[in-house]
């Protein structure tokens, strides 16, 4: 290769770093989205939901920059092979960061409504369990994304069964205390979307380790088993 070629393959790895890099940032903020509304939410912090409300442009304005920053390189640089799929799992990462976003703040929102109504005397610790979970699901899927491991991204998917039994179980106990108590259905209502929006960001972080396998090897497992998953992670 001559010095300019290499030149600008050099320029198109720190393109392609960046980008990598701008993710990694928008997936910081967005945890800290989900922690802050799930602090929110069982500290009685109202104060605390509505900063993130008003944070939730910056994750919009994330998945805007990065975004056009990968139209940018697919227009001037027309990637190949594994440098395209990492553009297209960049694309679509991003938009499962956004909608997680979207959930953190759909939480606080709750949040702001049962600090209006009278609280639980456990200060709803199942859903800051499975809050607890979800947000750790997302640092590790951001942080398989980082080191591009596809081996902790099937192991992180797998866990989504784990707080689909939390989110069972929680629904379990609402229809439970509604129909001991018809007074508590408005508060178990909202506790319910709560724990809804909560057991989505874990199908969101499964989806982003389902794009690290696409990214790695190649290969489209959405929509299919864990199993299957595996099988593609090992080949």
């Amino acid at each position: 290769m001559d010095n300019k070629g290499h030149h600008i393959s050099q320029q198109f790895d720190a393109e392609l770093e960046k980008i990598r890099n701008h993710v990694l940032a928008m997936g910081g903020l967005v945890e800290e989205q989900i922690r802050n509304a799930i602090l929110s939410l069982t500290e009685n912090d109202a104060q605390l939901a509505e900063k993130v409300i008003e944070n939730d442009f910056k994750v919009n304005a994330h998945e805007v920059e990065i975004d056009e920053e990968c139209s940018q390189i697919i227009a001037k640089r027309q990637p190949a092979a594994s440098d395209l799929r990492l553009v297209v799992a960049v694309i679509k990462t991003i938009t499962d960061l956004e909608r997680i976003g979207d959930q953190a703040e759909r939480i606080a929102r709750m949040a702001i409504r049962l600090s209006e109504m009278e609280r639980p005397k456990n200060q709803y610790v199942e859903l800051k369990n499975i809050g607890e979970h979800v947000a750790s699901m997302v640092h590790d899927t951001l942080d398989a994304f980082a080191r591009m491991d596809v081996e902790a991204a099937v192991k992180i998917a797998r866990e989504d069964l784990k707080v689909d039994t939390e989110y069972d179980g929680i629904m379990r106990q609402a229809l439970t205390f509604m129909m001991e108590d018809p007074r508590s259905i408005t508060r178990m209502l909202d506790v319910m979307w709560t724990a809804r929006a909560i057991e989505r960001i874990g199908d969101h972080s499964k989806n982003i380790c389902e794009y690290i396998v696409y990214l790695v090897k190649g290969k489209d497992v959405r929509h299919t088993s864990l199993e299957r998953m595996e099988k593609e992670a090992k080949r």
